[in-house]
């Protein structure tokens, strides 16, 4: 087993904050590969009390709302208070995110998933799936989950994940590609051929390093009023583009750790939140960025925006922390038995929220 190899195994261990590592059954229906069932082309089972389960994004139709979770689970509701678990959902792969323009609707996930939905989230097809090949081990994104996905149209969408893998589509997922968004410098290059020719067991913590930082996981993206796109990444790290995921430039934040997510607003705002709750804000697409104090260091793993500058974020331990508005200062609050929260739906203006996560669905209301 190669260097890389071990380095990818570990890295998907430490991909997220939540328990997203769910044991996956057989189905007679799967393709079965060397007596194996693949996860990713299994119909999902309709299980009991599944709004209780794993789950980890929403995303709002013209009709519906809905989320998804562990084991290809998908719930919709029109109410957003009655969830109900669709049948005949397309994989048994865990699903990270999803987004929807009009009654077009997408989800990514596990084993580098992604599903669609023309009418309004009911019924769901797969466009992509990519488990892990042993025919290609060294390949860091080789069955790298995705973990956010954005659709700027109705053709036009991005899905990002680990290890630096972002996917494009310009027809509405008929066809993705890869976008090489953390391109190698020739030196990092040299140094990764030479390493493949090393089969050892041992690896320092060099190796890591330039792994980590070559390739950062890529945990969420958000466009803003102005047309622009940001990703959040891990390290410190992050991206950002003003001419529709083209090209991208790479931007370092005003500190070390990983943001799970952006928020964007109107012109080039953005908000992104991470780590021991650190949130940090920018007016300019990053070029400039200030530190917000939320007043927790629980890590922050979901967000929405609220109006006129305000957000919602969810994260560890059932944190819920608000702001208002963008010159209002953040409020926290622990949802008793809500577990690690991963996911937050604002309910029009009401202040109602919907929230998922590790126990699922957690309905509550901030003023």
């Amino acid at each position: 087993m190669s260097n890389k190899l071990i380095r990818g195994l570990l890295g998907i261990l430490a991909l997220t904050a939540l328990p997203v590592a769910w044991a996956q059954d057989g189905d007679e229906d799967a393709a079965v590969v060397s007596g194996f069932s693949e996860p990713a082309t299994q119909t999902a089972e309709v299980l009991p009390l599944s709004e209780q389960s794993l789950l980890l994004g929403f995303a709002e139709t013209d009709q519906r709302a809905i989320v998804v979770g562990a084991r290809g689970a998908i719930l919709v509701s029109e109410s957003r208070s009655d969830w109900r678990q669709l049948e005949g959902v397309p994989t048994r792969s865990t699903l990270t995110a999803a987004t929807a323009v009009g009654n077009q609707a997408w989800a990514v996930g596990h084993d580098q998933v992604i599903l669609h939905s023309v009418d309004g989230g009911l019924t769901w097809e797969r466009q992509h799936a990519a488990p892990f090949s042993d025919d290609n081990v060294d390949d860091p994104r080789n069955g790298a989950p995705f973990l956010g996905v954005l659709f700027l149209d109705a053709n036009t969408g991005f899905a990002v994940g680990a290890y630096g893998l972002m996917m494009r589509t310009d027809d509405a997922g008929a066809n993705w590609t890869l976008v090489p968004i953390t391109a190698q410098s020739e030196a990092e290059a040299e140094e990764e051929v030479v390493g493949e020719a090393d089969d050892s067991w041992t690896f320092s913590d060099e190796d890591l390093a330039l792994e980590e930082e070559s390739n950062p996981h890529l945990n969420g993206i958000a466009a803003t009023g102005s047309g622009a796109l940001f990703v959040a990444a891990e390290r410190g790290s992050a991206y950002r583009s003003r001419d529709r995921g083209l090209t991208w430039e790479r931007l370092q934040l005003p500190y070390d750790g990983s943001m799970f997510g952006a928020i964007g607003y109107e012109g080039d705002h953005v908000l992104v939140y991470g780590l021991r709750g650190h949130v940090f804000e920018t007016m300019d697409l990053g070029d400039t960025w200030t530190a917000v104090e939320t007043g927790t260091e629980l890590s922050l793993q979901g967000g929405a925006a609220l109006g006129d500058g305000g957000a919602v974020l969810v994260g560890s331990n059932g944190l819920l922390a608000w702001r208002n508005a963008g010159d209002a200062s953040f409020q926290t609050t622990k949802l008793a038995d809500a577990g690690s929260l991963a996911s937050v739906l604002p309910v029009g203006g009401s202040g109602q929220l919907v929230c998922a996560g590790e126990n699922g669905i957690i309905n509550h209301a901030i003023r």
